[in-house]
């Protein structure tokens, strides 16, 4: 059987008030708190997606940790691999050559970096293989090819099967200006991870680098993949300890810890803005029910005259504030899952429509605003929206408690 109170409140929210600004408040409160709600659980979900695309798409390709030689290529890189594999952390290494070259195609010129690889070692680390068409079967040893990243082939108007020019820095120990090595080179596939590594990365064998620099078995260092990879500079730290060579150390924080950071910082001010912005819609409440207590005072009366108490008629207006914010937290939970649901494919029909790209694939590590929600989420921002609802009520209960019968009943 239902309380009274509730009963009574729920008979309350939905007669039909006698003033229409009332009225008119109570259904801006209710919108007020929906959007609110709404806006935030989209908001959150753009965030869960961002992290999600930086887990799985830039921290599944790009190395963890890297120990690279202080005076030049590393010879012993064997042994490193194997000193680096013992830590308890670290899951796999692999060795790596890296060239930082400029490229040429006609008259369009893009410098690039090109890290060479061994594919076989380079699975272990990395999932980088599965963005390349064709896989790393496309890169075959001895026949100068490479991968482009996608934004560098459409930079230099390059396609899969084309010839390009790469001019490759020549080394000097005297430190003399040397004209650089000239190397032509197939196009053997696309790297195509959909954001800003595509326009600054190429991929090679490990053999052909190591030919093109005259650098025999030596590598420039060895990639490391570790777990938990926040702790990445923490291990890398620990492994170089362990070194018998004299390393570099480097982490994946260097260059994209920025974005894991980034992504907190506008989480938190998320939720800060989330108590704000309900919490705003919240005091439309205030006012709806203060009007209201004014409206129903003579209900009021004639309910303290059949003999309700103090907590009867609070909780009557607790519940009746409750109403509001329920139904505002159950309209917006509706419209943000559905938009946070369908938010990567809508953004994408608006770019269409307007011609434009919100985010660049040359500027950020992806080229498409992703989504991803959570049920906690949705459940956290609807009881802050509720709590913050009951918490708007209590002050208009309080007031209707104050309301004497006899002064209102003789008023009327």
């Amino acid at each position: 059987m239902r309380p009274l109170s509730l009963a009574i409140g729920r008979r309350f929210s939905r007669a039909r008030q006698r003033n229409r600004l009332v009225s008119f408040i109570s259904l801006s409160s209710v919108i007020g708190i929906a959007v609110g709600v709404m806006v935030i659980i989209v908001g959150l979900s753009a965030m869960n997606g961002f992290e999600r695309e930086l887990n799985q798409r830039v921290l599944s390709v790009v190395p963890h940790a890297q120990v690279f030689g202080v005076n030049g290529p590393i010879d012993n890189w064997q042994q490193v691999q194997r000193q680096s594999e013992q830590h308890p952390q670290v899951e796999a290494a692999a060795p790596y050559v890296e060239l930082t070259v400029l490229m040429e195609h006609g008259s369009a010129l893009k410098p690039a970096q090109i890290r060479a690889v061994d594919p076989m070692s380079e699975q272990a680390v990395s999932r980088i293989g599965e963005y390349i068409d064709g896989g790393w079967e496309s890169l075959q040893p001895g026949q100068s090819s490479l991968v482009l990243g996608q934004g560098i082939a459409s930079q230099l108007g390059v396609s899969q099967g084309d010839w390009l020019t790469v001019m490759v820095p020549a080394t000097d120990s005297s430190l003399h200006l040397r004209a650089p090595k000239r190397v032509r080179m197939q196009v053997a596939g696309l790297l195509r991870l959909g954001g800003q590594i595509d326009h600054s990365l190429a991929l090679m064998r490990l053999q052909d680098a190591q030919a093109i620099m005259d650098m025999g078995a030596s590598v420039t260092g060895v990639s490391l993949k570790v777990s938990p990879v926040l702790q990445a500079r923490h291990i890398v730290r620990e492994v170089g300890q362990t070194l018998s060579a004299y390393v570099y150390l480097k982490d994946w924080t260097s260059e994209f810890g920025y974005l894991y950071r980034d992504i907190q910082l506008v989480r938190a001010i998320m939720y800060l803005v989330m108590v704000l912005v309900i919490g705003v819609a919240c005091f439309n409440v205030v006012s709806t029910l203060m009007m209201s207590v004014k409206d129903r005072a003579a209900d009021i009366a004639i309910l303290r005259t059949m003999g309700a108490d103090d907590r009867l008629i609070r909780r009557i207006f607790i519940w009746y504030g409750l109403f509001s914010g329920a139904l505002g937290s159950l309209i917006g939970s509706a419209l943000g899952v559905g938009i946070a649901s369908h938010l990567t494919a809508m953004l994408s029909h608006v770019e269409q429509w307007i011609g434009h790209r919100f985010l660049s694939g040359d500027v950020y590590f992806i080229n498409f605003l992703p989504s991803e929600l959570h049920l906690s989420d949705v459940c956290l921002v609807s009881a802050t929206a509720i709590l913050l609802s009951l918490l708007a009520a209590w002050y208009p209960a309080r007031r209707a408690c104050q309301l004497q019968p006899a002064a209102v009943l003789s008023a009327k």
